[in-house]
């Protein structure tokens, strides 16, 4: 009976080999008391902390590639259509005639000094501004590197053409403008001036032509009122004789700064503002500002002298300035 047994047994180990497939380890490597053989797992002993390191999950992910620029979307131009950093747009010119056609007439030059261009709206003829800016009755031509006088409109009654290279004043420059009635032309390279270049202005009370090169100033018109003609070259040789003695509105005289060695008299009796400052005055006589004839005289608007920077010694001369308000600015020893 028990080697019957030892058969049934011998047989059925023998029975499992032949039957197990291949590939399938030895019986005797598995741990049969440790071995779960109803399918379910000791969860209470594993070791969470461990558990899965001998497997790299990370082989697992798709690898993914991170770049600065978001991939572009369906509504942005495909690269076909975007031109490179450096591209430039050709612009292709229509060509230039080599001649002009013989229908088509030449432009006029801007002459000042020919009618063509010019008609009855200025006092060549000039329609509009074409150098300037008009402003109502006013022109401007402050800074603007001309040369000559513009232009200008008959309408015109204030000319500001201060800080240009203007050198020469013609008589022609003026002409016909008889509602002008300022004159501005401080700061050129003025040296010339026609002696009919104001003389013809009927209207005309401000005349302002300091900081030019004057050595003289032309015949003026009476009607004056305010005359600057400071930081020049004048000499009381290039004054008209009594220049000022038939002006009987002018308030107004700034000669400073020039070559004066006299002060051009008579002077009208509407003056208020006499400025000879820094010339070569060295001498005054009685009836420079009063009436030796009469005592009694007194000229009550002449109330600014200036003599100061003047070699002359203003004590030497009392009776000269004694019909004054007030004394005359200058060195008195």
């Amino acid at each position: 009976m028990a080697l019957f047994l030892r058969l049934v047994s011998a047989l059925a180990v023998l029975s499992s080999c032949l039957c197990a497939p291949p590939g399938v380890p030895d019986v005797d490597t598995f741990d049969l008391e440790n071995y779960d053989l109803n399918g379910e797992t000791d969860w209470e002993n594993i070791d969470l902390n461990n558990y899965g390191e001998t497997y790299d999950y990370d082989d697992l992910d798709p690898a993914i590639e991170v770049g600065t620029v978001a991939p572009p979307s369906s509504e942005t131009a495909s690269p076909q259509n975007i031109p490179p950093p450096d591209y430039e747009e050709e612009v292709t010119l229509p060509p230039r005639p080599t001649q002009r056609p013989s229908q088509a007439p030449v432009p006029p030059s801007l002459d000042f000094q020919g009618p063509g261009l010019f008609g009855p709206e200025t006092g060549l003829g000039l329609p509009t501004c074409l150098l300037c800016m008009c402003v109502s009755t006013s022109v401007y031509c402050d800074d603007s590197d001309i040369e000559q006088i513009p232009p200008l409109p008959k309408e015109t009654a204030h000319f500001y053409a201060r800080f240009n290279k203007i050198k020469h004043i013609k008589a022609k420059d003026f002409a016909n403008l008889n509602k002008l009635k300022r004159i501005d032309l401080t700061a050129n390279r003025i040296s010339e001036i026609d002696q009919d270049a104001f003389r013809s202005l009927p209207g005309l009370e401000d005349l302002l032509l300091a900081e030019n090169q004057l050595r003289g100033l032309p015949e003026l018109p009476v009607t004056l009122r305010h005359i600057d003609a400071k930081n020049n070259q004048l000499e009381s040789a290039g004054f008209h004789q009594e220049v000022f003695k038939d002006m009987t509105q002018l308030e107004f005289l700034y000669l400073s700064h020039n070559k004066l060695d006299y002060i051009p008299t008579p002077l009208p009796e509407s003056l208020r503002v006499l400025h000879l400052q820094y010339n070569n005055i060295q001498t005054l006589h009685e009836d420079t500002f009063c009436n030796r004839h009469d005592p009694n005289y007194v000229r009550r608007p002449l109330e600014d002298i200036r003599l100061d920077g003047n070699p002359i010694v203003l004590s030497h001369f009392a009776q000269s300035y004694i019909c004054l308000p007030r004394l005359p600015v200058g060195r008195m020893r």
